[in-house]
């Protein structure tokens, strides 16, 4: 079980982790939502929790909760920019269907 995260978005979280002053690193998830079931979540941590597991590349920490990794082991985080659109790309090899919206996946 590995989750990956490129070098262009490890360099942005580092950068989020430094102008917020604090952190371990980044908690990739998922919630039910959307309409293909599932959505995935950032968000910073401060403290670790009993079922994390933690993964760490160029520097940075991301961390996924067990029940959160059976639906996105394998996943790639990446940071892109097209035009004038940037952010967070989910590479994730277990999705079978993503919404038309790009906001949720069903695996």
């Amino acid at each position: 079980m590995a989750i990956s995260i490129s070098e262009a978005a490890a360099g942005q979280v580092s950068k989020f982790l430094e102008n917020r002053g604090s952190g371990l690193g980044l908690r990739l998830g998922v919630k039910t939502s959307g309409c293909s079931g599932m959505a995935y979540v950032l968000e910073f941590v401060d403290t670790l929790n009993e079922d994390d597991n933690v993964f760490e590349e160029f520097g940075v920490k991301v961390i996924v909760d067990a029940k959160s990794l059976l639906y996105i082991d394998g996943t790639q985080l990446d940071f892109t920019k097209e035009g004038l659109n940037e952010g967070f790309k989910f590479i994730n090899p277990n999705v079978t269907d993503e919404c038309g919206c790009g906001e949720s996946f069903h695996v």
